[in-house]
């Protein structure tokens, strides 16, 4: 996208639904913020059941998709609200799992993880042998970090020693950071990129990447043209529904919010919004300031 188009501006999802029968849903930044569900998220979702339509929630969560709708109900989000719950962490598990290509076939077992013990779950039924030093690994799992308070600069000697070794890395969640209750803290992604900057490669698993999209249309068993997504993130769910070639709302009010100046659920200002999108490269069908009917 090389000039800076004005992204058409929503008061709430009910002016698009018509046009879709089927949405793909971010999770984190727009149904909730890791803690609570956001107001109207709940009420929005009951409105899009009550007019029949077709509801999947794509979540770059390094965790199982049965472990992600657990906590996801906690906050209020039943199952009853939606039809399917993908997660990354589903995806990067079943890759592990049954190593049907012959990237993972090949990857070995030792595994010298970067990880939250809240992300422990995921590696439950996989033949893995966990170690605490990058030259006994075979290969790396980056899942998040555990606290706040992390830095990729933390990260960068056992970074640095596994990119001289050439060791794969398998990333289950591409996301560079994530505000939780307002806090930003950095997530896999962040410590991906930095690995491909020494030279390391990497496997992502999660949005933006196709195979999740894939899988989300696969079950919707709608026509592209007639599914929306809708995600906070312009890297991730507004690239990864452009890819998918699916329309795309983005909720202003999430990962973007301090970029574009707005507080949750106000609307950003149009030109700010397009330069946002112009330096991001990714153009959103729409905009709104938060998931609400």
């Amino acid at each position: 996208m090389r000039s800076s188009r004005l992204v058409p501006i929503v008061a709430g999802l009910s002016a698009l639904a018509p046009r879709y029968d089927g949405y793909i849903l971010d999770l984190w930044g727009v149904l909730h913020d890791g803690v609570r569900a956001y107001p109207g998220a709940v009420a929005c979702l009951t409105e899009l059941r009550r007019h029949g339509k077709g509801i999947v929630i794509l979540s770059n969560a390094p965790r199982r998709a049965a472990e992600v709708a657990r906590r996801t109900a906690e906050l209020g989000l039943g199952p009853d609200l939606y039809d399917w719950l993908l997660s990354s962490g589903e995806e990067a598990w079943g890759h592990l799992c049954q190593r049907q290509d012959t990237w993972y076939a090949g990857l070995g077992r030792r595994a010298f993880c970067f990880m939250a013990g809240r992300d422990l779950g995921l590696l439950d039924g996989l033949d893995l042998e966990t170690v605490d030093d990058v030259a006994k690994a075979d290969f790396l799992l980056a899942l998040g970090v555990e606290s706040a308070n992390d830095r990729v600069a933390d990260f960068e000697a056992a970074l640095a020693a596994a990119a001289r070794r050439g060791l794969p890395m398998v990333c289950a969640n591409p996301d560079l950071e994530v505000v939780r209750d307002g806090v930003r803290e950095i997530c896999a992604g962040a410590l991906a990129r930095r690995y491909e900057e020494l030279g390391g490669s990497v496997r992502y698993h999660g949005k933006p990447h196709g195979s999740v999209y894939q899988a989300c249309l696969a079950r919707l068993g709608l026509a592209p043209a007639r599914v929306l997504g809708v995600g906070d993130s312009l890297r991730t769910d507004i690239a990864g529904a452009i890819g998918a070639g699916i329309d795309s709302v983005l909720v202003t009010g999430g990962i973007h919010a301090e970029e574009l100046g707005v507080a949750a659920g106000a609307s950003p200002d149009p030109v700010r919004l397009a330069e946002a999108c112009r330096r991001a490269g990714h153009l959103p069908t729409a905009a709104i300031g938060a998931f609400v009917w």
